[in-house]
């Protein structure tokens, strides 16, 4: 068991909620139906095999914990990515790389929570949630922590390559336990990872930059392959501008400075090249094309406005669409448009204001994603609430308590799940909770039982 304390560790590091009683209401009522979001300047030209090896190899990280630490370290042999070197007895979402002064040290890459497997099948660029985040392993960091520092003397190149990724995610550990298994933190990661950055040029500072509040919102993690399309990045489109810059932030747990950041962003364009080719799944089973002939006229007339059209010429509008409109949970959203400390933050830090800029614009509404693959990527919702696409057309059915199973339900297009009368572990989804309910998105409700089985045969063709 000891051989496996350190992966063990450093996963602990991206799973930490906190209190989630006595938040105050949410009371929204937006002047808007739907906005479009506009399209932003690309880097273009990246090489996407550079780009993936540098995502499970490369040093974007920043830091680590020191490969000396450990005497032995378990092999898992890596099968997916066959790198090469002492990555090919690691575990797909973890990497060593070498820190700047020269110590190897080993971290979590893009991998761990963007790498998806279906019953056993690993799933290019699906986001993955087999990871629990609902237990506290804030100890084991500790421990960690201290081994480090018995270990080597003050002063070391192993204890300057592990310092402020060790500093970062102590703190980071206190804030991202969520309520149960089955979402991902990843905000809230975000946001302990520049809580005590300087904005100007990312280093360390003292004092916070803001305050957190106890509830630890989370969601589920989307699919790589939507990225294409994208105007805007995550649920409510709030990442607007250069993508290089929006999709290396974890880099924040580790690097040093904003000169550490300029080297890894112009490295992510390779990174964003890899992401842009990735491809849909094809569903794997049968499929009744008669059944999808009838679905894809009713998808066409209720659900492509805001979802695009799909097939040989194929369309996606970008739209946000308002919290009054859609009428899912609106924690997420609001969270950052009334809670501007983030957003502040990162359009007044070198991700804003040196080239090429990024910001986020935090809307009170959720982007109406596209549906390529989206067989694949349940539970649904952008807080994983509904674990079934049928549920999310049909709102009568949706669990208010649900476990989720290891089998995957293809006709359904979904997990199959036991329903459960209330939350009697952290493995039971609870919708009752605030930023995880699983009420709106009602538009499915006004199809027949017929007319939904129709438009979900069609929904495997994409």
């Amino acid at each position: 068991m000891k051989r496996y304390f350190a992966f063990f560790v450093l996963l602990s590091v991206f799973f930490a909620c906190n209190s989630y009683k006595d938040l105050p209401s949410l009371e929204f009522t937006n002047d808007w139906k739907v906005q479009r979001v506009p399209a932003s300047q690309q880097l273009t030209g990246g090489d996407p095999v550079a780009g993936l090896e540098y995502m499970t190899t490369g040093d974007y990280i920043g830091s680590g914990v020191p490969l000396a630490a450990f005497k032995r370290l378990p092999k898992v042999k890596d099968t997916i990515l066959n790198r090469s070197g002492v990555n090919a007895t690691f575990p797909i979402g973890i990497m060593a790389f070498d820190h700047a002064n020269g110590t190897k040290v080993f971290s979590g890459n893009c991998l761990t929570c963007h790498g998806g497997y279906i019953e056993g099948q690993y799933i290019e660029g699906l986001g993955g949630l087999e990871q629990d985040f609902s237990k506290d392993r804030s100890f084991l960091f500790k421990l960690l922590d201290a081994k480090v520092k018995m270990k080597f003397k003050e002063g070391s190149k192993e204890r300057e390559a592990f310092e402020i990724f060790s500093s970062i995610n102590k703190r980071a550990m206190n804030y991202i336990v969520t309520p149960f298994k089955g979402v991902n933190p990843a905000f809230r990661l975000e946001e302990t990872y520049v809580m005590r950055r300087n904005p100007v040029d990312l280093t360390l500072k003292e004092e916070d930059n803001y305050e957190l509040d106890k509830h630890t919102l989370a969601s589920d993690v989307p699919p790589w392959w939507h990225i294409k399309k994208k105007n805007g990045l995550y649920y409510n489109g709030m990442g607007r501008g250069d993508f290089t810059k929006l999709l290396m932030q974890a880099s924040t747990q580790g690097i040093k400075d904003s000169t550490e950041a300029r080297a890894i962003q112009k490295r992510f364009v390779d990174v964003f090249a890899y992401i842009s080719s990735i491809e849909p799944p094809a569903y794997p089973k049968n499929i009744n094309y008669d059944l999808a002939a009838i679905g894809r006229p009713l998808f066409e007339k209720k659900c492509s406005g805001c979802h695009g059209t799909y097939g040989a010429e194929e369309t996606y509008p970008n739209k946000v669409v308002s919290l009054d409109v859609v009428k899912t949970d609106p924690y997420y959203a609001r969270n950052f448009s009334t809670k501007k400390h983030l957003a502040d933050w990162y359009n007044e830090s070198w991700y804003g204001f040196s080239s090429p800029v990024s910001e986020v614009i935090p809307l009170d509404g959720y982007i109406a994603p596209p549906l390529d693959g989206i067989w694949a990527t349940a539970p649904f919702f952008h807080n994983a609430s509904v674990p079934t696409l049928e549920g999310v057309l049909n709102s009568t059915i949706r669990p208010t308590y649900w476990e989720r199973t290891d089998q995957y339900n293809y006709q359904k297009l979904g997990w199959k799940y036991k329903q459960k009368e209330k939350a009697m572990s952290k493995k039971v989804y609870n919708t009752t909770i605030p930023g995880y309910s699983n009420k709106g998105h009602y538009f499915g409700d006004a199809f027949s039982q017929e007319e939904r089985l129709a438009v979900i045969e069609y929904l495997k063709t994409l």
